[in-house]
């Protein structure tokens, strides 16, 4: 059965209609897409490691995704978290800190809810989706920012919104 995704336009409200995913959305048409930073008490960053069958293959990145048909931004943040990483983040301890970034180019038709929760978790417990993720790890902002420098960090296309994600929080 296909994905289908709400359409929604620039400024992120429905327009009524939905999207088969993997087909060309029109001009000025978006899908809202979701990235999840989960910050532990020692102001670390969980970050995850793209699976090699993926775009961007074996790089560094937040979790993240698209919301399907009838799901908002905040219950597409979980999803994605417990698909990707097997980890049921607490909705109370968690925060919008951006939204509706346009995804990065011309192409791309996806909205982007940055969401941050602050909540300790044991990275011994991460279970990873074969298909999406292979690896975790803990890194500081300057961590992250190295990593951004050195290209192991997806940055671009998609992940466009990454330089600004640091600002005001």
């Amino acid at each position: 059965m296909a994905e289908l995704w709400d359409i929604i336009d620039k400024n992120g409200n429905s327009t009524g209609r939905q999207h088969e995913r993997g087909k060309p959305m029109n001009k000025d048409e978006y899908h809202l897409e979701v990235c999840v930073l989960i910050e532990n008490g020692k102001g670390e960053y969980l970050i995850s490691q793209r699976a090699p069958n993926k775009t961007f293959p074996n790089m560094w990145e937040f979790t993240g995704g698209s919301a399907v048909a009838g799901d908002d931004s905040m219950t597409t943040a979980l999803k994605e978290v417990k698909e990707e990483l097997g980890i049921a983040l607490e909705p109370q301890y968690g925060r919008m800190i951006k939204h509706h970034l346009p995804c990065g180019n011309a192409e791309c038709h996806g909205l982007v809810d940055i969401w941050l929760f602050k909540q300790n978790i044991d990275i011994s417990t991460v279970i990873f989706a074969a298909d999406e993720t292979c690896n975790a790890m803990w890194a500081s902002h300057d961590e992250i920012n190295r990593m951004i420098g050195e290209g192991t960090f997806a940055t671009g296309g998609i992940f466009a919104y990454v330089d600004d994600l640091f600002v005001g929080i």
